[in-house]
């Protein structure tokens, strides 16, 4: 069964649009869980524009599936993970004018840099992962690394249609194929909703999926724990 990580980024999101202390994340989290989420996903920015320490401290000592944490390769944030220890680090690129994660962390372009974080992740009992384009270099780099894991930036594959969005599929299980050959473990994200992620089901050894805005978005209507059972009925 492919486990279902639910990003409550965007919970945050809403409460720090007025600085004050509701909707709380780590409250999404438990209901989250309780609706059937295999894990809890946030990504703690340089900017802090959404999640906050607090939320990543207290979810650590609250989540009581897996702890993922999105991270830029900062040793600011480094320095964060070693100390709270999720039980999963994702290397992500981050720039400060982006609304969301625009592609995928460029590991090729500087394999030792990366090497270094993932190393210090481990080090400190943190699973490394890396959020990458679906690339056969950024596979090769991603091994490279150490890389216990790589999640597929799957938002070309979610902003296509018709002929151009099957095209993005068969690229994703091309990568997830070299992926699991490399000996990597497969992830995807971004941009995916309840009805583009069934496509993506059989995509080769396909572990996990994280999923944040379209749970956020259906929560509103329905709550968080509907919203995530309807979420992993659609995973099957």
């Amino acid at each position: 069964m492919i486990r279902l990580g639910v990003n409550v980024d965007h919970v945050a999101t809403v409460r720090q649009a007025r600085r004050t202390v509701e909707p709380d994340p780590v409250v999404a989290a438990a209901m989250a869980e309780l609706g059937g989420a295999d894990g809890i996903t946030v990504h703690l920015r340089e900017d802090r524009r959404h999640v906050q320490d607090r939320d990543l401290e207290i979810l650590r000592r609250t989540v009581r599936t897996s702890l993922n944490l999105e991270m830029a390769c900062a040793d600011e944030i480094l320095s964060i993970a070693v100390r709270v220890r999720p039980d999963q680090a994702t290397l992500v690129p981050e720039r400060r004018e982006e609304v969301t994660t625009e592609g995928g962390l460029d590991a090729a372009a500087d394999v030792a840099r990366v090497r270094r974080f993932v190393e210090a992740l481990r080090a400190a009992g943190i699973r490394p992962a890396l959020f990458i384009d679906p690339e056969s270099r950024q596979v090769e780099a991603a091994a490279a690394a150490g890389a216990a894991a790589v999640e597929f930036h799957t938002g070309a594959y979610a902003n296509a249609r018709g002929e151009a969005r099957e095209a993005e599929r068969r690229r994703l299980f091309d990568a997830a194929g070299r992926a699991v050959a490399a000996g990597l473990a497969v992830h995807a994200g971004h941009g995916l909703d309840y009805w583009n992620v069934r496509p993506l089901i059989p995509m080769p050894s396909l572990e996990e999926v994280n999923i944040g805005h379209a749970i956020v978005a259906r929560a509103v209507y329905v709550g968080m724990d509907r919203a995530v059972r309807e979420m992993r009925q659609a995973l099957g």
